[in-house]
């Protein structure tokens, strides 16, 4: 049954993304504000569909954490998960996407409505100027800017570089930076249709001070949050799989 509603998953949402991508290309004249209801409702269907299909549910520590205002926010990337999760979860986000994104038919045209920041990620300084030029009107116009440090989605476990970007942005702007930890590539692995039952950990961390600060040192508080995050969630995943397997 697993395999069977991953699969129907897997189909229904690239259905589903492919009409509201329609949606969004019909509605582009509507204001950005309520323009955004399109990739929030996006993500609930689909984490609705996550939830009856594939028995894969999720909960979400510490939206206290989450401050007024527009700041930053920094996710650890290790699945599709995340991608669309996001949009349920935080306010109305800029996404810093490869530019690649946006050359898709359809989807990549209404991801351009909705106000990323597409970076070219072989550009080095160009695309952190770009982030910077960028992010710092999308957060003076009430968005905040959405940064997956490491560039790319990751394998559970594994730990990248974590780019500068969002920190150099946060400390020109003077806001903050909120870091998100997750375990969605354990139930979801890269490049994988397949989700294991269980329950996503989201935890949503302290705001990290940006303002005045090294870029280096703000990126390595940032680092270092999520990974020690991550550590005690990967060791709660093993623990539930252990008691899965004892209780077989």
């Amino acid at each position: 049954m697993q395999f069977l509603g991953s699969i129907l998953h897997t189909i229904l949402f690239f259905a589903i993304t492919g009409l509201y991508a329609v949606g969004v290309l019909l509605g582009c004249w509507i204001p950005y504000p309520a323009r955004y209801g399109f990739p929030y409702s996006w993500a609930h269907v689909n984490l609705w569909l996550l939830k009856k299909l594939c028995r894969l549910d999720y909960r979400v520590q510490g939206l206290e954490n989450v401050p007024p205002g527009t700041h930053v926010s920094m996710w650890k990337h290790s699945s599709t998960w995340e991608t669309f999760a996001q949009a349920a979860i935080f306010p109305p986000q800029a996404w810093v996407i490869k530019q690649e994104i946006m050359w898709i038919p359809i989807v990549g045209w209404a991801t351009h409505f909705m106000r990323p920041i597409a970076i070219d990620r072989g550009s080095g300084a160009a695309a952190v100027n770009r982030v910077l030029a960028q992010g710092k009107e999308r957060l003076s116009s009430g968005l905040w800017v959405l940064i997956f440090p490491e560039g790319t989605r990751t394998v559970a476990g594994e730990v990248r570089k974590y780019g500068v970007s969002g920190a150099l942005l946060a400390s020109r702007v003077g806001c903050k930076i909120i870091p998100v930890a997750h375990d969605a590539g354990h139930y979801w692995p890269r490049r994988s249709w397949v989700k294991k039952p269980g329950t996503i950990q989201v935890v949503i961390g302290p705001p990290i001070e940006a303002a005045g600060r090294d870029p280096r040192a703000i990126n390595e508080d940032v680092r270092q949050w999520i990974e020690a995050e991550m550590s005690k969630l990967a060791k709660s995943d093993a623990g539930v799989e252990l008691e899965s397997v004892t209780r077989q």
